[in-house]
């Protein structure tokens, strides 16, 4: 198990402080009233600024353990607590996991085509997809009102966003690894979330690959990541810089390619030139594994299945974040074939557009052996 260093966190402002400040504001107020002579107007303003306090009071109380945040988190130079957020997203994807696996058990699926991806291959969506990301979106939308969530499913016009009951806020594994809290402006942050990753071998059902993911993305840095197995009942979870799941098995093996072979896991459907680039790069004795799912595959690397995961064509961001952020806890690396870090900051700039390198161990030896594939343009 690799050891993390957990550096100074802020302190966490809690309804403490309000407590302590609206106090101050009543005995000032109290004080007031017995200092000058009041009348019958002077009680109507006293008591409507108090009535008032109440109110923000009351709207602003938040208890540990649950879902509430103030109603302030919406506004400009709010913070959200990291700790807190990384609970809801365990949540979420156990939530949305139990969604896809219930409909696959049912083979209510109702499989749709979105389309063909530039590589050709079919691009579905099922129920699976789009029940999950509404429990998801709207359970962790409904606890931190104003953190912006990117997913790759949309949400149909009439849902009701208060029928699903927000994000759980504290988690017991969570707790017991980390003690300490990070709390950060609510602009610096974007959740993104894939709902179904694997779809493709979803409709198959291949259900190994499936995976149900959250990631918490800070001033663009994957920060804080969630994979859920649904199938396999295993969620693994990774906070840069504060700690991981106790479950995550990891690959200790920091020699580089086994016994002089490299194990390379590549995408089934997106398979582009990487095969045959790889073993140009590491020989012909190269191990290619084709599996479906980033999160399958970044999970591989993690617990020593795969020396790399490699992917040449574009792949979208809700696809990575989650394993980049697990990969930075473990002080691995996933990059752009160029050595680039991938940025998680905007919506709008959803696509890794300059393929993928992603390792837990030795990270600039693959980038040079693949370097052939930086040339390589997404289509």
């Amino acid at each position: 198990m690799l050891k993390l260093d957990s550096p100074k966190v802020d302190d966490v402002s809690g309804p403490t402080i309000i407590r302590s400040k609206l106090s101050s504001r009543i005995a000032g107020a109290m004080n007031l009233g017995a200092s000058v002579r009041i009348n019958k107007l002077g009680v109507s303003i006293i008591g409507g600024v108090l009535l008032m306090i109440v109110l923000v009071y009351r709207n602003s109380g938040s208890s540990e353990g649950t879902a509430e945040m103030p109603l302030e988190m919406a506004q400009t130079g709010a913070r959200v607590s990291l700790k807190k957020l990384l609970a809801a997203a365990i949540d979420a994807a156990d939530r949305g996991g139990k969604i896809v696996y219930q409909i696959r058990e049912e083979a209510t699926l109702h499989e749709q085509s979105k389309g063909k991806t530039k590589e050709g291959a079919n691009d579905p969506v099922t129920d699976g997809d789009l029940k999950s990301h509404m429990a998801m979106f709207y359970s962790i939308k409904n606890a931190f009102p104003g953190v912006e969530v990117i997913s790759e499913e949309h949400s149909s016009s009439d849902v009701n966003q208060q029928a699903v009951a927000p994000a759980a806020t504290s988690n017991e594994e969570v707790n017991s690894v980390i003690a300490d809290d990070l709390t950060v402006p609510v602009e610096d942050v974007r959740v993104w979330i894939d709902p179904l990753d694997a779809t493709q071998e979803y409709t198959e059902n291949l259900r190994q690959y499936v995976t149900t993911m959250v990631c918490v993305a800070v001033k663009g840095l994957a920060t804080i990541g969630v994979i859920n197995k649904p199938f396999s009942n295993f969620i693994a979870w990774g906070w840069a810089g504060h700690g991981i799941s106790p479950k995550l098995h990891i690959s200790q093996d920091q020699t580089g390619p086994k016994d002089d072979i490299a194990h390379i896991i590549v995408s089934r459907s997106h398979t582009g030139d990487v095969e045959v680039v790889a073993k140009s790069a590491f020989g012909d004795k190269t191990n290619i594994t084709q599996a479906g799912g980033a999160g399958y595959k970044t999970l591989a690397v993690i617990q020593g299945d795969a020396d790399a995961y490699v992917h040449s064509t574009a792949i979208k961001k809700w696809d990575l974040c989650a394993g980049n952020a697990i990969l930075n806890a473990l002080q691995g690396k996933m990059t752009t074939l160029d050595g680039t870090s991938i940025d998680y900051s905007s919506r709008e700039m959803y696509k890794n557009e300059g393929g993928l390198l992603a390792t837990l161990y030795n990270h600039d030896l693959y980038l040079e052996k693949l370097k052939v594939l930086k040339s390589t343009k997404s289509h």
